[in-house]
């Protein structure tokens, strides 16, 4: 997947998400988009300054917020290193059949 493979598949994963949620997340739907299994996991996440992408507050608001196209724009990433990864894998044992 190259770069222009990730700009393309974050831009389609931000649209959707503007269509469907709007240009913030917040609550469940920001934490199950990055993948921590409860709101415990999140805050613990915040706490510890591990979460993935910028997350703040509003002003009169409770809770935390992150835009939708910083939540896009992660997946697209972790999508193509996954990638990346799995191509190196198969490189690498292709490369130890052949020895």
């Amino acid at each position: 997947m190259s770069e222009s493979d990730t700009e393309l598949l974050a831009l389609q994963i931000k649209k959707e998400l503007y269509e469907y949620i709007g240009p913030l997340l917040f609550g469940r739907r920001l934490y199950s988009a990055l993948g921590y299994p409860s709101v415990d996991a999140f805050r613990q996440s915040v706490s510890r300054k591990t979460v993935p992408v910028e997350v703040f507050s509003l002003e009169y608001r409770r809770g935390r917020f992150a835009l939708s196209r910083d939540v896009a724009e992660w997946l697209a990433t972790q999508r193509q290193d996954i990638i990346k990864k799995r191509m190196k894998e198969v490189m690498h044992s292709d490369n130890l059949r052949g020895s």
